[in-house]
C-alpha cells in the first residue's frame, strides 16, 4: 500500500497526465492522410465528453471512493489511447477523443478532492499550488513531447501513444495501491447532478469561477488556433515551433504559480489578470502587425497572468470547501472551466473558417481581455478591509 505522501503525488501526476494528452499536433498528420481537417469537431466532442461526466458524476467519488472513481478513469484513458493507436479512419478519432473526455471528467474532481482529502496538513495554499503546476506541467511538456514525436517523423502515430499507454499503465498500478481516503461510502447510483454550491463557499466559488473563465479562455484560444498563428509568424510548418506558443504559456503559468504561491489570493488573482489581459492585448497586436516578439512576449506574460489569476482564486475556493462537499464543488468549478476551455476553443474554430485567422485572434482576444480586466476588479473588491483587520481595543479598566 502506498503511503499518504506517495498517493498525493500519484494525484498529481494523474491530473498532469490527462492535462498532457491533447493529440493536436498530429492532426495535420490525420488531415493529409485521410483528407480530413477535424480538429474543431473533434476537440468538441472530448469537451463535451467532459462536461457530460461531471455532470452525471462529477461527485461520485464523495460516495464510492476516490480510490475506484480514478482507476476507472485511468481504464477509460487506456481505452481511448489504445482507439488512437488503433485509428485507420476519421471516426476512430471522434469515439477516442470522446472516451478521453469522459475519462477526463471522471477523473478531474475525484483528483483534485483526493490532494486535500491526503495532504498532512490540509493546507490549502499548497494543494492549489500542486492542483495548478501539474496542469499547466502536463500542458507545457504533452505539447513538447508530441510535437517532437511528429517532427521526427518515424511512426508519431504509434511512438506517442505507445509512450503514453506505459505512463498510464503505471499510473493504474499505482492507484491500485493508494489508500482510500473516503471512511463512509455509498453505492454508485448515476443521476444528472447539476453543479451544487453551498452557500458557505458562493463567494469564493465566484471569484474561482471567474478567475477559470478568464484563464482557460486564453487557453482555448491557444489549443485551437495558437499553433496556426505560430506557423504563420515564423514561416514554418516545424511542428515543435509552431507550438512554441502553448509551451511559452504553460511554463509561464507554472512559474507563476510557485512565485505567487503563498501570496493572499485576491493579490493573485488580482493582479495576474491584468497581466493576462496585457499579454492577451499583446498577442492581437502580434497577430495584426505579423511580430514574432511580441507574440513569445504576449504569450509569457499571459501564461504568468493565467497562473496567478486561476491559482489564486483555486486556493481561495479549495481552502473554504467542507470535507463533505469537495468533490462536488470541485466538479462545479470545472463544469465552468471546460465550459471556458470548449466553447470558445469551437467558436474559434469555426470562425476563422470565415474570418481571417488575424480578425479571429482581434475578436477573442479582446473579449477575453475585457473578461481579465472583470476578474481583477472583482478579486480586488474581495479583499480584506483595514477595518476588518483593526484590533477591536479592550474596555478600560475602572
Amino acid at each position: 500500500m502506498l503511503s499518504n505522501r506517495s498517493a498525493y503525488w500519484l494525484a498529481a501526476g494523474v491530473i498532469g497526465l490527462f492535462a498532457s494528452l491533447s493529440p493536436s499536433p498530429l492532426y495535420r498528420t490525420y488531415s493529409v492522410l485521410w483528407h480530413f481537417a477535424p480538429l474543431t469537431l473533434i476537440y468538441a466532442t472530448y469537451a463535451f465528453g467532459v462536461l457530460a461526466t461531471l455532470l452525471l458524476a462529477g461527485a461520485v467519488s464523495d460516495d464510492v471512493g476516490r480510490r475506484p472513481t480514478l482507476l476507472v478513469a485511468l481504464a477509460g484513458l487506456m481505452g481511448s489511447t489504445a482507439l488512437f493507436l488503433l485509428a485507420d479512419s476519421a471516426a476512430w478519432l471522434f469515439v477516442a477523443r470522446g472516451l478521453q473526455g469522459v475519462a477526463t471528467g471522471a477523473m478531474l474532481s475525484a483528483a483534485s478532492a483526493t490532494l486535500l482529502d491526503l495532504h498532512p496538513r490540509r493546507d490549502a495554499a499548497r494543494v492549489g499550488l500542486t492542483n495548478g503546476a501539474a496542469a499547466a506541467i502536463g500542458i507545457g511538456l504533452g505539447m513538447l513531447v508530441s510535437s517532437s514525436i511528429v517532427q521526427l517523423g518515424w511512426e508519431p502515430r504509434r511512438l506517442l501513444f505507445i509512450a503514453l499507454l506505459g505512463l498510464i499503465a503505471i499510473a493504474l498500478a499505482g492507484a491500485y495501491r493508494m489508500p482510500e481516503p473516503v471512511a463512509e461510502r455509498k453505492p454508485f447510483h448515476l443521476t444528472v447532478e447539476w453543479p451544487r454550491v453551498p452557500a458557505v463557499v458562493r463567494r469564493p466559488f465566484v471569484l474561482a469561477a471567474l478567475a477559470a473563465l478568464s484563464s482557460w479562455s486564453i487557453g482555448a484560444l491557444f489549443f485551437s488556433l495558437g499553433p496556426q498563428l505560430a506557423g504563420h509568424l515564423f514561416a514554418t510548418t516545424n511542428a515543435v515551433v509552431s507550438g512554441t506558443g502553448i509551451v511559452a504559456l504553460a511554463a509561464a503559468a507554472t512559474a507563476a504559480q510557485f512565485l505567487t504561491g503563498r501570496t493572499p489570493p485576491w493579490i493573485a488573482a488580482s493582479v495576474g489578470s491584468v497581466a493576462l489581459a496585457a499579454g492577451m492585448v499583446m498577442i492581437v497586436a502580434a497577430a495584426s502587425a505579423d511580430s514574432r516578439l511580441l507574440y513569445v512576449t504576449g504569450s509569457i506574460l499571459g501564461g504568468a497572468g493565467f497562473g496567478a489569476a486561476f491559482l489564486g482564486g483555486l486556493r481561495a475556493l479549495v481552502a473554504a470547501i467542507p470535507p463533505e462537499h469537495r468533490a462536488a464543488v470541485m466538479s462545479a468549478f470545472y463544469v465552468v472551466a471546460y465550459g471556458s476551455l470548449s466553447v470558445p476553443a469551437i467558436l474559434a474554430g469555426v470562425s476563422v473558417t470565415y474570418v481571417s485567422l488575424q480578425s479571429t485572434f482581434e475578436i477573442f482576444g479582446s473579449v477575453v481581455a475585457a473578461i481579465a480586466l472583470v476578474v481583477a476588479f472583482e478579486a480586488w473588491r474581495t479583499r480584506p478591509h483595514r477595518r476588518a483587520l483593526r484590533p477591536v481595543p479592550e474596555p478600560a479598566r475602572s
